[in-house]
């Protein structure tokens, strides 16, 4: 394999996160995800491709009153397929995503799988937007398309992430035996993520029957599971599940000072504890449960990324799913 090609002298933090990502990721997808998500429903665009019978299961709106009406037998209307996908990446920067190793913290991978998605939608002529959520923060990046709007994408994320990263190093009290300090989250807001608000958001922009994928840990509190089933009807909906060895459990290192990534609660714990181990093991497999139950309920797929897997094969797994859930 020939050599990376160096990214130039002057370039810009984004500019060297979307030629590394290019590189290293999108040249070996080349090939592999053609097709994964053409349009965002199929036969349900503009054009009008022809008449076929009415069978069971068929959207009723779409039957042609007239001509049923002369033939005396239901018929559809049926489209060629939207050419163009406007896609929507719904991004969790909430403080319980700044988790992780240095380096590979789940806000990094975030960003790594943003920028990858927003190159490779656009590189195909579809529209991209964002909607960068933290508690009651939002921001939105527009949809638009071009390697230009995949930077000024690029440069939102390394901007919340330069912050995220400043804050983790200022000075903290020192615990008696801390474990996994570099896991500690960067920032806190005081209040659980609100995963039915970050829904509700990305609901008031999607006007149009879009491609929405929800890029977030799901560590949260609120009722989600009714503004899902709220979107997932009128919308495409793909939940990316960024995870990490922290979230599941606590190493055994005697006592340890914890800390809340959403609320940023402490507490001094035994984490060799059976007790408190079997409670934090049982918690964690209560939120897997109410998790998989939403998003079977709602009809989205889930799919796990921890924070060492690598984005490639993640990425290829995805459309290999999605393509099968088609057929």
């Amino acid at each position: 394999m020939p050599a990376p090609v160096p990214a130039p002298v002057h370039a810009t933090a984004p500019e060297r996160l979307l030629l590394r990502l290019e590189w290293r990721v999108l040249r070996r997808l080349e090939g592999r995800l053609a097709g994964g998500y053409r349009t965002a429903h199929r036969g349900s665009g503009t054009d009008l491709a022809g008449l076929r019978g009415y069978v069971a299961g068929d959207d009723a709106r779409y039957i042609d009153w007239n001509v049923t009406a002369r033939l005396n037998e239901p018929q559809l209307r049926v489209f060629n397929e939207d050419r163009e996908l406007t896609v929507w990446l719904v991004l969790d920067r909430s403080a319980s995503m700044t988790v992780g190793a240095p380096g590979r913290g789940k806000h990094e991978v975030l960003s790594e799988l943003a920028v990858l998605l927003a190159r490779m939608f656009s590189r195909g002529g579809n529209r991209v937007g964002a909607l960068l959520y933290d508690n009651g923060a939002v921001r939105t990046l527009a949809p638009g398309s071009g390697r230009r709007h995949v930077l000024h994408l690029a440069a939102q994320l390394a901007g919340q992430t330069a912050r995220g990263q400043a804050a983790q190093q200022r000075p903290a009290r020192q615990p008696r035996r801390a474990a996994r300090q570099d896991r500690r989250p960067a920032v806190t807001s005081g209040r659980t993520t609100d995963l039915a608000a970050m829904l509700d958001a990305v609901a008031r922009l999607a006007r149009q029957r879009a491609l929405i994928i929800v890029v977030s840990d799901f560590i949260g509190q609120g009722d989600w599971t009714r503004s899902l089933l709220r979107l997932a009807p009128r919308h495409e909906v793909v939940a990316l599940r960024i995870v990490d060895a922290a979230d599941e459990g606590l190493p055994e290192a005697g006592l340890v000072v914890v800390e809340d990534a959403e609320t940023g609660e402490q507490l001094v714990v035994d984490s060799s504890d059976p007790l408190l181990r079997a409670r934090l093991g049982q918690a964690v497999a209560e939120r897997e449960a109410a998790l998989s139950a939403g998003m079977r309920q709602a009809g989205v797929p889930v799919h796990r990324i921890g924070t060492d897997a690598d984005l490639a094969v993640a990425l290829t797994e995805l459309v290999a799913s999605t393509q099968r859930r088609r057929a």
